[in-house]
């Protein structure tokens, strides 16, 4: 069977269960990039099938349909300012996504493409450059059982990269409420996250998590209000995996409300 770069695949031994684009081909192994999944992975040639890209994914329509721009705000009398996002993603084509996405939620947000383990020295720089309400920091990750513990940091492929950002962040701005904090990508150190500093992070149940999941709970923090508590559990409900793919701490909103329009 031939494969391209480019080409959809699925993996036999896993079920066909994730959708992959082909990123590389060395030999027999093929390197994959979830087509939804922020995941990286390689296969030899024969574990895997083509995926049609005619064929319908019911599921995933149904989650895109679910995330579809759905606040409602009086605009009749008063005016809004949602919170400013600065995501940093290492992958291009999940941040062009993201900002689709924050687009047709009528979000201010600026992006950044940086590999991971280069954040850390550039986040603050970054953040004194846009001042942003809301930062994103994510990427790729997973979890490696066979390096160690799965409480070990060491264990995953890019968690301390991530929570090496979120301290320098913190050094930034300690307050929980003035900048909140995006973490982390699939089977991230959810816990070491949030000990770091970050507001939500990945993942509590070391699961993969969507390429917008991350965007999801951005939009929606930007456009609760900065003098009410966030919907917490409703803000986590709306992403793909829920509370095992994400979780985080209850903070003030960052939307102002202004009047008259």
């Amino acid at each position: 069977m031939e494969f391209e770069i480019g080409d959809l695949v699925t993996r036999k031994s896993y079920h066909d269960d994730i959708v992959f684009q082909i990123i590389n081909i060395e030999e027999n192994i093929v390197y994959l990039k979830g087509q939804n999944v922020r995941l990286l992975a390689d296969s030899p040639k024969e574990d895997l099938n083509h995926y049609d890209e005619k064929k319908e994914d019911t599921e995933e329509e149904t989650f895109l349909e679910r995330i579809k721009p759905e606040v409602v705000l009086d605009r009749n009398d008063y005016f809004y300012l949602p919170g400013k996002i600065l995501h940093v993603d290492s992958d291009q084509g999940y941040l062009t996504r993201c900002l689709k996405y924050y687009e047709d939620m009528n979000i201010w947000a600026i992006g950044v493409c940086e590999k991971e383990n280069v954040v850390p020295s550039r986040i603050r720089d970054l953040l004194e450059e846009y001042n942003p309400n809301i930062v994103v920091i994510t990427g790729h990750d997973a979890c490696y059982k066979k390096n160690g513990n799965m409480k070990d940091i060491k264990a995953y492929k890019n968690s301390e990269n991530f929570a090496n950002s979120i301290k320098e962040a913190r050094k930034y701005e300690k307050s929980h409420e003035k900048l909140i904090i995006i973490a982390g990508a699939c089977q991230s150190d959810y816990e070491e996250l949030i000990r770091a500093g970050a507001n939500f992070a990945s993942s509590p149940k070391r699961i993969n998590i969507h390429a917008l999941d991350p965007a999801i709970v951005a939009a929606r923090v930007s456009l609760s209000e900065i003098t009410k508590d966030i919907d917490l559990k409703g803000i986590l409900d709306t992403t793909k995996y829920g509370k095992d793919g994400i979780g985080g701490i209850i903070t003030k909103g960052t939307m102002y409300v202004g009047y008259p329009r």
